[in-house]
């Protein structure tokens, strides 16, 4: 089982997608993760939202002219997500089991992109296993496009993956370490509890 359902038991998408709602009535602007992949892949690039969620990201992506596919094992978050558009292909599964082919879906990806701490919710073990599959879809030279907590403060649960062990599973799927940010504003990392990563698939 992910920490993700160890953590909300599956049920939370309704709850999830309501927090961002109400930032975004604040005045927050909550499409900083679509605007930092918009500025690294162009419009009509193939775009994999890998632990989509409730499609936040990859609705603002799609509106922006991505051609975009989301998949997530939450069912709750799915429901949301193809509520708020149900002409977007959205895909329940594990990531660690991710198969575009017996999804029928193409791969030959231009970026994937893991955002709101995908790596540390995985089933604990699966993280290698997770990283070489979604850099087998990508094209050469694709992007893969990671954001997550490294410590207490910034994830619900207790930190499980560093990243020079993240940076390990990336070079051993055959990815390069382009750049890396401490947020989705492309702040320059310092070495604190968040990071952005950015690694490319060999051309």
């Amino acid at each position: 089982m992910s920490r993700w359902q160890e953590l909300t038991g599956g049920t939370s998408g309704g709850e999830y997608a309501a927090r961002f709602e109400a930032l975004a009535r604040g005045g927050k602007d909550v499409h900083g993760e679509a605007a930092f992949c918009s500025a690294l892949v162009p419009a009509g690039a193939r775009v994999l939202d890998a632990g989509c969620g409730t499609g936040r990201v990859m609705i603002r992506l799609a509106e922006l002219g991505y051609d975009c596919v989301g998949i997530d094992l939450d069912a709750s978050m799915l429901d949301v997500a193809r509520a708020q558009a149900p002409q977007l292909p959205w895909f329940e599964t594990d990531l660690a089991d991710f198969d575009p082919a017996r999804l029928g879906v193409a791969a030959g990806f231009d970026l994937v992109v893991a955002a709101g701490n995908v790596l540390p919710l995985l089933t604990p073990g699966t993280e290698a296993t997770v990283v070489a599959r979604l850099a087998a879809v990508l094209v050469p030279g694709g992007l893969l496009v990671a954001g997550f907590g490294l410590d207490a403060a910034h994830l619900p649960v207790p930190p499980t993956i560093t990243l020079p062990e993240y940076d390990a599973h990336c070079a051993a799927a055959g990815l390069t370490l382009v750049d890396r940010f401490a947020t989705w504003d492309a702040v320059p990392y310092d070495g604190g509890g968040y990071a952005v990563s950015v690694h490319r698939a060999a051309p």
